[in-house]
């Protein structure tokens, strides 16, 4: 059989596609959770194009009445750039996948990184203490950040 039958084979041609999606799943891999000392959640999201380091959920209500979860996060991109990113309902999404438009911020300063995150948690926060939420958000802090970045950029494989 030569190359130019086998290209056009739509057996082989399904065949190679699943098995190159399963390729590429495998080598992203699952994201991994920890919760360190202070008792925030971090995710470190195994892939070499980004590392998420820490992330902040609020819970409240949309303007349906029903619950609504934003998840704010501050991750590293490549070019050692911070990015600042905020999802509303990111569980209904067919991917986790960050889309563009989830960006806030992205700059090479972490100082500037925390200062974007904190303003977007607290407006978020606040919003969702007037629907009636009583819950308290912790603010993102840059020792929580140092630790994974140091594992990012020593450990990663």
């Amino acid at each position: 059989m030569l190359a130019d039958d086998v290209g056009g084979d739509p057996v082989l041609v399904t065949r190679a596609g699943e098995q190159e999606r399963k390729r590429v799943a495998e080598e992203i891999g699952e994201p991994a959770h920890w919760t360190d000392a202070s008792g925030v959640r971090v995710r470190v999201v195994k892939k070499p194009s980004a590392a998420r380091f820490a992330e902040r959920e609020v819970h409240g209500v949309d303007d349906r009445g029903e619950a609504e979860r934003i998840v704010i996060w501050i991750e590293r991109l490549p070019g050692a750039t911070w990015a600042v990113g905020r999802a509303v309902n990111p569980q209904h999404r067919p991917s986790d996948e960050a889309r563009r438009d989830d960006y806030l911020f992205q700059g090479f300063e972490l100082s500037d990184a925390l200062v974007a995150a904190n303003e977007a948690l607290e407006d978020d926060a606040v919003v969702s203490e007037q629907d009636g939420s009583g819950a308290k958000v912790r603010p993102f802090v840059r020792e929580e950040l140092l630790g994974p970045l140091e594992r990012w950029f020593f450990g990663r494989s």
